[in-house]
């Protein structure tokens, strides 16, 4: 797989719930590579982005499976975690807002309220179960992929507020957007 394999809104498939995973089979590993092929291709694409997370859904491919990267700032470090059936079992600490982007929904970002803490449970690809207490940035990465495999977005956490909304500019920069663009986005994204 490759970066174009990564679908993007307004695909009806990201709206869609995951099916968990019951057998670490061939097609679930090769799915898995498949993920982490697609991941870094369309990081390599971009000047300015690291892919942090993808998961199965996002390649068209509805079961509960996400990737994350290892080390989130180096970019030469192109490896992956992988979690299987993830479920968010605690949320803590205090709500923060922050930037967030998302590799379906092309050059938006938006300030999402995510909470600095949770604790996640999952399978590896041993199949056994692992749990991580995630804070920061990781927490905000588990709550972003989580919700894609119940087939929820980021910006859906936005979706009444267009002040939230913003661009990546050229320079690499988030930007704001005038009036105009968040007219276009919010009917490329939110169309019926």
């Amino acid at each position: 797989m490759n970066k174009d394999n990564i679908i993007k809104l307004p695909h009806a498939s990201l709206r869609q719930r995951s099916v968990r995973v019951k057998f670490i089979t061939d097609e679930v590993l090769s799915l898995v590579e498949d993920m982490k092929a697609a991941a870094v291709d369309w990081e390599n694409s971009r000047d300015h982005e690291v892919s942090v997370g993808l998961a199965g859904v996002q390649v068209d491919r509805l079961y509960r499976i996400v990737i994350v990267r290892e080390d989130f700032n180096d970019k030469k470090n192109q490896k992956f975690e992988v979690f299987i059936n993830p479920e968010i079992v605690k949320y803590e600490g205090k709500v923060v807002e922050d930037f967030e982007g998302c590799l379906s929904v092309k050059d938006v970002y938006g300030k999402v309220p995510r909470h600095s803490k949770v604790r996640v449970k999952a399978l590896n690809l041993e199949g056994k179960e692992i749990r991580v207490k995630a804070e920061g940035f990781l927490a905000k990465i588990f709550q972003h992929e989580v919700d894609h495999v119940n087939g929820k977005l980021f910006v859906d956490h936005i979706q009444d507020k267009p002040e939230a909304f913003y661009q990546l500019g050229e320079s690499g920069k988030i930007e704001d957007l005038t009036d105009e663009q968040k007219t276009q986005i919010f009917a490329q994204i939110f169309q019926d």
